[in-house]
């Protein structure tokens, strides 16, 4: 890199996201914007009942006189706090959406932001979900520049680049001009913050949390006329040069315009990180296609990306938050036939139980450097047998009416203990129809909670 400043890599990523209205993006994008504020609710709901939620309601809520909602709770809070919490609340489980080009959950920052702002305003769904699609699209765009260097460093995306993309949906919703929208991304890049070596306790919730909160309110100080560098991304000493992407490949970004990146936004189907997900779907091949008994099982041999490395790969989880973050403990877990869909299976009982460790010793990482992340072989051995399995779990739906479906499900199964058969079945219509909804708070009003928390 010489003293010489590069291509206004900012402004061009201002310039593509936008432009974006609602009569530019193509169905299948909107449907899967849909898709995404379903996930997000029924984590959120369901999230809202874990410790970490408690324990953020507790200290910074502001009771029941606050401006904004907090999702299936009975407290309030300020609208910065109530992006805070929810952003976390819906990243607890961290049963959400991710994206592979973005490294990270891409709905989890924005959704919370967009949402405390548009409930305050009194915005229509439709507005909103344009929103959720622009701060989507601004989060992978700076993935695909950033990546893999910027994750491999060290950098939780989800809390880094989340922070550009709550800014940018909420820049849209403000309706900023293009200075303000440039200053909304320089007060963004200033604050994005989040550590991979969170990953498995608290801290990587809060890196949601914090995207949502610092997002918001960099575009509400970029309104009232608050600056920061308008070149925040590639200039000497900013967000790519310190954050582990140099050199910037400009061209890279510029072939991505006009296209909608949403499309290719995947769904979790267990409540584990996603890295995880290949090697659970091998070994659940085997377990269901060869059946075999526990005590039959001499040794596995998990072959996967080499990325998982520092991700995924805690050898001895104590706790159910490590356990997610534990491709041994996962596999262990569907070879013994627990359901890795169900939150509550990640215990730290379950953690600690003598059979999941004896299984879990028997399960070796081999990483593989040439596979993508969403790859994985399992090899299992048993009564004088190699058994082998592969999974893809990197494929975008085509069917977007089976994933509704499919994402229906895991909704119901999330949010009803918490708000019940009723409002459950209201509120995923509700995001069905969001297109038409005069206003966001109906949506928020549903999440009333069946008991106070």
């Amino acid at each position: 890199m010489t003293g010489r400043e590069p291509m206004n890599i900012t402004q061009e990523l201002v310039e593509q996201v936008r432009g974006i209205d609602a009569t530019a993006v193509p169905p299948e994008a909107r449907t899967v914007a849909r898709h995404c504020l379903l996930d997000w609710f029924g984590c959120a709901v369901a999230g809202s009942r874990e410790p970490l939620s408690q324990i953020l309601a507790r200290e910074i809520a502001a009771g029941e006189g606050g401006d904004a909602t907090l999702v299936a709770r009975s407290e309030r809070s300020t609208l910065l706090d109530a992006a805070l919490i929810n952003g976390a609340m819906s990243h607890a489980l961290d049963f959400d959406d991710t994206h592979t080009l973005m490294s990270g959950h891409p709905s989890v920052p924005i959704v919370p932001a967009a949402l405390a702002l548009a409930e305050r305003d009194g915005i229509a769904g439709e507005a909103l979900l344009t929103a959720i699609i622009i701060g989507i699209e601004t989060e992978c765009r700076l993935g695909a520049l950033m990546n893999p260097g910027h994750y491999a460093l060290g950098f939780h995306a989800t809390g880094t680049l989340g922070t550009f993309g709550a800014a940018a949906a909420c820049a849209h919703l403000l309706d900023l001009d293009e200075d303000q929208w440039l200053q909304a991304m320089a007060l963004a890049g200033t604050q994005a913050a989040g550590l991979k070596s969170g990953f498995g306790t608290m801290a990587k919730p809060l890196h949601a949390g914090r995207a949502a909160s610092n997002g918001l309110l960099s575009a509400l100080l970029a309104r009232g006329g608050y600056t920061g560098n308008t070149r925040i991304i590639e200039t000497e000493q900013g967000f790519a040069l310190t954050h582990g992407a140099p050199p910037l490949d400009a061209p890279r970004l510029e072939a991505l315009r006009g296209r909608f990146l949403i499309a290719d936004t995947l769904f979790k189907y267990h409540a584990s990180c996603y890295l995880t997900h290949a090697s659970i779907e091998a070994a659940r091949r085997l377990r269901d296609e060869h059946a075999p008994r526990p005590e039959q099982i001499e040794s596995v041999e998990l072959r996967a990306s080499a990325g998982c490395i520092g991700v995924c790969d805690i050898a001895k989880p104590t706790t159910g938050l490590e356990g997610k973050f534990s491709l041994r403990a996962t596999v262990a877990m569907t070879l013994l036939g627990d359901d890795t869909s169900v939150p509550a299976a990640f215990t730290d009982t379950r953690m600690r139980d003598a059979e999941l460790i004896a299984m879990r010793e028997r399960i070796t990482f081999a990483p593989q450097g040439h596979i993508p992340g969403t790859q994985a072989t399992v090899v299992l051995r048993a009564g004088g047998r190699a058994l082998t399995a592969d999974a893809d779990t990197g494929i975008p739906a085509t069917d977007l009416g089976q994933q509704w479906g499919a994402l229906s499900a895991k909704f119901a199964a999330l949010a009803t203990p918490v708000i019940g058969v009723e409002r459950t079945s209201e509120l995923r219509d509700a995001v069905a129809r969001i297109d038409a909804a005069p206003s966001v708070r109906e949506l928020l009003s549903l999440t009333r909670p069946l008991v106070p928390a």
